[in-house]
């Protein structure tokens, strides 16, 4: 029996305009853009449809700027909706967790808006930064970057098979990208971005989102989320939060959490909110399966 998923994407997608048309169109929609300018304090909206790329790129503006446009999407379908799964890339890990029920819009936005703010707090702790690495096989990468003892370097995300993105201080990306280019890397492209997500460097967030979430009423999802920590299904509402906490200082696993996926019966992805490119890398991971956006 085929099934369907729908996937979440993550900090990256974000592009000015963003959700407008949405806004416009969807009462709904409307009610929940304005309640999230009263949740953050701040017309969150004003940035997302008429900001410029710099206001947006902000990471307290970009994380709930793509979780909203996510989740309201997702809501807006209403009994379209009919996931037999989710899964959502970094950030859209909360969108997923709102769209399948286990978290409250109004929760998973407060989650989001700590979530950024921590982030951005421990970037400004330390230098760092993060690298694409294209064309070496994740396992080459992993072996070359665990090599580099005097400097904190990690896989960071395993998008898609050979490409890879590393995370950690300026030195050691720096002294990494020399390395995997000289094993024969197509690219090592340090990326703009304000730190070191998904590695070690992240400690002092992780401890701070660790206080919200465990302070935040969950619930039972309407269906399994692949989470990015196990990169398996998920249904319990504590290994939903402890993999939340740890995903911060964690790889995301999108490839292997796809495989899952496709192993448990899923045909069709459903992409829900900015951008393509989780289409684009789920198309990658498994070339047999359908794949759609919905924005």
């Amino acid at each position: 029996m085929s099934k369907t998923a729908y996937v979440f994407p993550g900090q990256g997608a974000q592009f000015v305009g963003m959700g407008k048309e949405l806004y416009e169109s969807h009462p709904l929609a409307k009610e929940l853009f304005e309640k999230a300018n009263e949740i953050l304090g701040f017309r969150i909206t004003d940035i997302m449809f008429d900001g410029t790329d710099e206001e947006l790129k902000q990471t307290k503006v970009t994380q709930p700027a793509v979780f909203l446009h996510s989740v309201i999407r997702a809501l807006c379908l209403g009994d379209e909706f009919q996931p037999d799964m989710v899964a959502g890339h970094s950030l859209g890990e909360f969108s997923a967790l709102v769209a399948a029920g286990a978290l409250s819009f109004e929760d998973g936005l407060r989650l989001v808006s700590k979530r950024a703010l921590a982030m951005q707090a421990a970037c400004e702790l330390q230098p760092s930064t993060m690298a694409a690495v294209l064309g070496l096989p994740d396992e080459r990468v992993t072996e070359i970057v665990a090599s580099i003892q005097d400097e904190v370097v990690v896989a960071a995300n395993f998008n898609c098979p050979g490409q890879l993105v590393i995370s950690g201080t300026v030195a050691g990306v720096d002294k990494a990208c020399e390395l995997l280019k000289e094993a024969g890397a197509k690219r090592a492209l340090k990326l703009n971005v304000g730190g070191a997500f998904h590695s070690p460097l992240m400690e002092p967030a992780r401890l701070e989102l660790q206080r919200a979430i465990e302070g935040t009423e969950f619930h039972k999802p309407r269906c399994p989320i692949y989470q990015n920590v196990p990169a398996s299904a998920v249904n319990c509402t504590h290994g939903i939060k402890k993999n939340l906490i740890a995903q911060l200082t964690a790889p995301v696993r999108w490839t292997e959490s796809v495989r899952a996926m496709v192993a448990d019966g899923a045909t069709t992805f459903i992409e829900v909110g900015p951008g393509a490119v989780l289409q684009g890398l789920v198309k990658k991971i498994a070339p047999e399966v359908a794949t759609e956006g919905c924005q």
